[in-house]
């Protein structure tokens, strides 16, 4: 998984954690076993590499940047 997201650096993704959370932001980096996501906002969201279930590169255009978090 760090290998595939360090090549995604710049790329904006949807990420699904465990718990159903999902996360939308551009790569910002990986470092260590974290992911550093960005929004459209600045926001950084700070995500363990462990936790992480799915990722894609954003599919839907309509929905609007940033994190989405489901419960």
């Amino acid at each position: 998984m760090k290998e595939l997201l360090t090549k995604m650096v710049g790329q904006e993704i949807d990420v699904v954690c465990t718990g159903a959370s999902s996360l939308r932001g551009t790569v910002v980096k990986v470092e260590g076993n974290v992911l550093h996501l960005k929004d459209d906002d600045g926001n950084v969201c700070y995500v363990a590499l462990d936790k992480i279930v799915a990722v894609w590169e954003k599919r839907d255009k309509e929905r609007q940047p940033g994190f989405v978090f489901k419960s």
